[in-house]
């Protein structure tokens, strides 16, 4: 299994919501190079973005930050937040993003996933965001009324080979992830399960391992000291 550190991106800075809640927004960090450099050093091979503005807005007024991070850093990074047209797509890949994250798009127009994939392959994933079992869309703000494991399936059927799958009532609560929702949703599928949402301790990791689940997004309790990348890492190669 993978770690993935999470750099998350608003009005150019690295901040972090609780339950996906824009008002909650509080700056984690000082510059995202810097602390993409420090990821690396731990040992991280793909490194987690996403554009909040664009989540909420699709402005891209952060791209210009995540190409930094590249070009100076050299990372390896996937990018979501606000991508929801073919040239969206182009534009990111443009940027030297490895993986392109599909989120609201996917639930709102899903031939989009269906065209992208036939395209990019597994330069293509959907992030599939719940609260209460249903997909929301919009930054969270909106209810699709649909079944995250049907949905899941869908995109998988459209050629998917990765989900990033959160459960917004873990997201920024350090209280571990959805461990009944992500084992339904490893039984449902065989595509590559990203859990993303409360990930905060090595036993998390490890159980999150033992399950299947093949990447894990880190991210508030990087920031607050609760969890080590380096040592994140070799839990989760079971080392």
């Amino acid at each position: 299994m993978r770690i993935l550190p999470a750099i998350d991106l608003k009005d150019g800075k690295c901040v972090r919501l609780v339950r996906g809640d824009y008002a909650t927004a509080h700056k984690v960090a000082e510059d995202a190079c810097d602390t993409a450099k420090g990821f690396l050093a731990a040992g991280a091979q793909l490194i987690h973005m996403v554009d909040l503005d664009g989540a909420k807005d699709g402005s891209r007024q952060n791209y210009a930050v995540v190409k930094q991070v590249i070009d100076e850093t050299g990372a390896t990074v996937e990018l979501g937040g606000g991508i929801r047209t073919m040239e969206d797509i182009a534009h990111v890949l443009s940027l030297g993003v490895s993986r392109v994250i599909i989120g609201s798009a996917a639930v709102k127009n899903p031939p989009l996933v269906k065209e992208a994939c036939e395209k990019y392959g597994d330069k293509i994933a959907v992030g599939i965001d719940a609260l209460s079992g249903t997909v929301r869309t919009e930054g969270w703000l909106k209810d699709s009324g649909m079944d995250f494991i049907e949905f899941a399936k869908l995109m998988e059927s459209y050629g998917v080979k990765t989900i990033i799958f959160t459960d917004i009532d873990k997201d920024g609560m350090l209280s571990g992830p959805n461990f009944e929702q992500l084992g339904a949703l490893r039984a449902a599928v065989s595509c590559g399960i990203v859990a993303s949402g409360g990930v905060s301790t090595l036993e998390d990791i490890a159980k999150l391992r033992d399950m299947g689940i093949d990447e894990a997004i880190a991210g508030k309790a990087v920031y607050t000291g609760q969890l080590d990348v380096a040592e994140a890492i070799a839990v989760a190669e079971g080392k």
